[in-house]
C-alpha cells in the first residue's frame, strides 16, 4: 500500500515538477532576451548622443558663413532638441511602442534638417573648405554609420525577443508575466534609410 502511494504521488509531482522547471526556465529566458535588447538600445544611445554632441558644433561653425540661414540652422537645432528629448524617452524604456515611434519620428525629422543645412552649405564655397566644418563632416559620417549598425543589432535583439514571447507554450509565460512585446527601431521615411548625405567635395 505504502508503495502504492509512492507511485501515486511520483506520478503526480513529477510533471508538475517539470512543468514548473520548464516556467521558470522559460521565465529567465524571456528575461534573458529583454536585457538584451535593452542593452542593445543602450548602444544605440551612446551613438545617438555622439550626433546631438556634434551638431550645435556644426551648426555653429556653419553660423559664420550662413548669416542669410537662419531659419535653416534654428530648424536643425529644434530637430536636434526634439530628437534627444525623444532618445531620453526611449533610452528610458526600449520595450516601449510609443517611445519608440516618437524616436524614429523624431529622428526622421533631424536627418530632413540636417539635410536641408548640407543643402543650403554646398552653395558656399568658404564654408565648404572649412576645416572645422569637414572634421565635423567626417565625425558626422562615422556617426550614422555606427548608429545604423547599432540598429541593427537593436532590432535583431527585439525580433529574438518577440519570437520567444510569441511561441507556445513560453506566450503563456509571457502573458502571466507581463512580458509585453517590444518596438523594432524602423525607418518611416525613404530619406532615413540612407545615412544623410554630408559630403562638401
Amino acid at each position: 500500500m505504502l508503495t502504492g502511494l509512492v507511485l501515486v504521488l511520483v506520478i503526480v509531482l513529477v510533471p508538475v515538477v517539470l512543468l514548473a522547471l520548464y516556467a521558470i526556465g522559460a521565465y529567465n529566458r524571456l528575461v534573458t532576451l529583454r536585457n538584451r535588447f535593452k542593452n542593445a538600445y543602450a548602444q544605440i544611445d551612446v551613438q545617438l548622443k555622439r550626433r546631438y554632441d556634434l551638431i550645435p558644433n556644426l551648426v555653429e561653425t556653419a553660423k559664420g558663413y550662413l548669416a542669410h540661414e537662419r531659419q535653416t540652422l534654428e530648424a536643425v537645432i529644434q530637430a536636434r532638441n526634439a530628437a534627444y528629448a525623444a532618445n531620453q524617452r526611449a533610452a528610458a524604456n526600449p520595450g516601449d511602442a510609443q517611445s519608440m515611434k516618437g524616436l524614429s519620428a523624431a529622428e526622421t525629422g533631424l536627418v530632413g534638417a540636417l539635410g536641408r543645412l548640407f543643402a543650403v552649405a554646398e552653395a558656399y564655397p568658404d564654408l565648404k573648405a572649412n576645416q572645422n566644418m569637414l572634421a565635423l563632416q567626417e565625425e558626422l559620417t562615422s556617426t550614422e554609420n555606427k548608429i545604423a549598425f547599432a540598429r541593427q543589432a537593436f532590432n535583431d535583439a527585439v525580433m529574438t525577443y518577440n519570437t520567444a514571447r510569441e511561441t507556445f507554450p513560453t506566450n503563456l509565460i509571457a502573458g502571466m508575466f507581463n512580458f509585453t512585446p517590444a518596438e523594432l527601431f524602423v525607418v518611416e521615411a525613404p530619406e532615413q534609410r540612407e545615412a544623410p548625405k554630408v559630403s562638401f567635395k
